[in-house]
């Protein structure tokens, strides 16, 4: 069984309306993007809740504390990474989950 589902019609910037005709399906890349927002909320929700205030200067804060960190990889341990990260969002989206080394 399928689930309901509402047409709706809306209205978007030229580059959004670009990025979407190149889509083939519009719909769902739009329906992802939008869920993807509301985990986002909700994280944000959760850890105010939690006591814990998200704030510019606190992002920017730790962008700069993990950039001084990569800055010291080694380029085969930053592309190791990568791919491991390649690996496990292909593993998400098929429902699989690789195990870590023991």
């Amino acid at each position: 069984m399928t689930s309901a589902m509402r047409k709706l019609s809306i209205s978007v910037p030229p580059d959004v309306a670009e990025r979407l005709e190149h889509e083939t399906n519009a719909s769902a890349y739009i329906t992802q993007a939008v869920r993807d927002r509301m985990r986002l909320d909700a994280l944000d929700a959760e850890l105010a809740h939690q006591g814990i205030q998200i704030t510019d200067q606190g992002v920017a804060e730790a962008r700069a504390r993990r950039a001084a960190v990569e800055a010291e990889w080694s380029p085969e341990r930053r592309e190791a990474l990568r791919e491991r990260a390649r690996r496990n969002a292909l593993n998400a989206a098929a429902g699989t989950v690789e195990q870590p080394a023991a």
